[in-house]
């Protein structure tokens, strides 16, 4: 079913310049990390060389399997790094869902400057409850932002929260914030 939207999706986004499309790893349904990792590799095998002479990123989303998508078997960056690498494509990274990665593993700093190469695209949203990027959060969402522009990222940061006020003045809030 994955193969098939992306090889859907893949020319409708070329054909509107639009660099990335999301995807998602799927369940873990009992496999080990590593039969996992093959899995996703050779999904993915199938896929890259459309992705490659279409020139659009198929970006990885890691979730995280404790809160919110249990099962879910990227959940972990190392897991996501480890398919990536395999897959060995430019047009194959990661979309580092910052709220996500948050609550599995923390070190969100270092972990996004020692696998910038990896990742082709940024979530942001505020543990708990992913809201607002504002002091109720775990979070320092400008050193998180600095971080990311000092690493050369060009791509985009989609702010992807839930906001507990006007939704605008949230956004606005998130942006600046981010603003680096």
């Amino acid at each position: 079913m994955l193969l098939r939207e992306l090889e859907q999706t893949l020319p409708l986004a070329a054909r509107h310049g639009v660099p990335n499309v999301i995807a998602m790893f799927g369940n873990r349904r009992g496999k080990s990390d590593g039969a996992a990792i093959d899995n996703c590799v050779a999904g993915l095998n199938a896929i890259k060389a459309q992705a490659e002479a279409e020139r659009v990123t198929i970006c990885l989303e890691l979730l995280n399997s404790k809160v919110d998508h249990a099962d879910y078997q990227g959940d972990r960056t190392a897991f996501g790094v480890a398919v990536v690498k395999a897959v060995g494509s430019p047009r194959i990274k990661l979309l580092y869902d910052i709220y996500h990665m948050q609550i599995m593993e923390g070190d969100i700093i270092r972990t996004i400057r020692a696998n910038r190469e990896w990742i082709a695209h940024f979530h942001t949203g505020g543990v708990p409850g992913r809201h607002e990027l504002d002091g109720t959060q775990e979070l320092n969402w400008r050193a998180v932002a600095t971080a990311i522009a000092d690493g050369g990222f060009t791509g985009f940061v989609a702010h992807e929260f839930t906001p507990t006020r006007d939704p605008l003045t949230s956004l606005r809030q998130a942006v600046e914030t981010c603003a680096v």
